[in-house]
């Protein structure tokens, strides 16, 4: 039975009208309370996903309008004024719109036709904005061209990560100018706000060093969390934070672990591929070496799938208590499995795909790296979690939709050398 006979048994035909109104013609329709209300979940979804690309084709016919004024008065302060006004925005967001216009109309014109295609909405594209605007206008071309296929399908959090390292293929040298231009940027702020509340923010610091002061801090509230506290974990991580700073003394240990995915090639320069650092994303090859090569670093071994790019073992230069298994898990997942969360797997927590009670095995196809929200999630009503034994994670949601997860590769598959011709 192909999709559409599918749908045919699902839903009613009123409903049909409306899903193929939205996701087939592409006009406006008005969809009434009660036709959503009469719907089955699987329709609403669908029906929910097909607004989203008319508004991400409408988005794009934005895009053109704000280019178009930018291009005929070229005078910066007179569009962002018209476009704030129009919008209702900030100048300030105005002029990143206007921003983002003009590059997605000049440098970046296949993002902007999967906008047209209802295949990506503004706040995705602008990620892609952002990561190619140091790139010369060939180089972001030459992205754009790359990315393209890539897109549809992604959340923000994804395609901005695929911008940036794609970014940093096509220009590495470039790259590692950039990342010292923003991390010479960085700075310390504090913005107070209501209720005697304030925000203390360290903006630009080094990311290994912001992830690494991060788990010490998260390590140490977890340490204090006890019944007899009544704070929650966020409330600990806080008063930690603020008494290190205060020159208050927390128990916890004194270092932490930040895990940074590098190509051996790369460490060897024999390439500039970029490096990943786990939460983070794609950092430039020149910085990844910089901090291999810091004095406090300890090198491990990690065996990979030369075809797929994925962990198959784990080695150790060093003696550590006898947790292999959970460390191989949390390498291999490098973060939550969750699609979408970028929650870095050694601060999450791991669990079995069939329960150990009821007889599931321990071992790397059984096992997988959740952050407390979505350990949760995976038991609730609905929700189906299966896991194979090469670790690739299929979810089926409550509204019969299905999300696979891979254990993400640690460096681009190789394809295979053809074999040798006999003459």
């Amino acid at each position: 039975m192909n999709p559409t006979q599918l749908l045919s048994e699902l839903i009613d035909h009123d409903t049909q009208e409306v899903i193929h109104g939205i996701l087939g013609t592409g006009r406006a329709l008005r969809v009434s309370t009660e036709q959503i209300e009469r719907m089955p979940e699987h329709a609403v979804v669908r029906v929910l996903r097909g607004a989203e690309s008319e508004i991400a084709r409408l988005q794009a016919m934005q895009v053109r309008c704000v280019a178009t004024i930018e291009r005929r008065r070229r005078n910066p302060r007179s569009t962002h004024a018209e476009v704030a006004l129009a919008l209702c925005h900030t100048e300030k967001h105005a002029g990143k719109v206007t921003a983002a216009a003009q590059a997605l109309t000049t440098r970046l014109p296949r993002t902007l036709e999967l906008m047209e295609r209802g295949q990506l909405d503004l706040y995705r594209a602008m990620k892609v904005v952002e990561a190619t605007t140091w790139l010369s206008d060939e180089k972001a071309r030459e992205v754009d061209e790359v990315l393209a296929p890539r897109l549809p399908g992604k959340h923000a959090t994804q395609v901005r990560r695929a911008a940036y390292y794609a970014a940093l293929k096509a220009d590495p040298e470039g790259g590692a100018r950039h990342a010292e231009q923003r991390r010479s940027e960085r700075r310390l702020v504090l913005r107070h706000r209501e209720a005697g509340t304030a925000n203390l923010v360290l903006e630009k610091a080094p990311a290994e060093k912001a992830a690494a002061a991060y788990a010490r801090i998260d390590r140490a509230a977890r340490a204090l969390k006890t019944r007899d506290d009544p704070r929650t974990l966020d409330q600990l991580r806080t008063d930690v934070a603020v008494d290190l700073l205060l020159g208050g003394h927390r128990s916890g240990p004194p270092r932490a672990e930040v895990f940074l995915y590098l190509d051996m090639a790369t460490f060897l320069r024999l390439n500039d591929n970029p490096a990943e650092l786990a939460g983070h994303g794609a950092i430039p090859a020149e910085l990844a070496r910089r901090i291999v090569e810091g004095p406090d670093t300890v090198l491990r071994r990690i065996l990979t799938d030369p075809a797929s790019g994925q962990v198959l073992d784990l080695g150790r230069t060093r003696y550590r208590p006898t947790a292999a298994l959970d460390e191989f898990v949390r390498v291999r997942d490098r973060e939550c499995r969750h699609p979408g969360c970028g929650r870095p797997a050694q601060a999450c927590e791991l669990d079995h795909a069939v329960a150990w009670q009821h007889g599931g095995p321990t071992s790397s196809g059984s096992l997988a790296a959740y952050c407390g929200n979505h350990h949760h999630l995976k038991d609730e009503p609905g929700w189906d979690y299966e896991l194979d034994e090469n670790g690739i994670l299929t979810i089926r949601t409550p509204a019969g939709h299905l999300h696979c997860s891979p254990p993400p590769s640690l460096h681009e598959p190789r394809e295979e050398a053809p074999p040798d011709q006999e003459t």
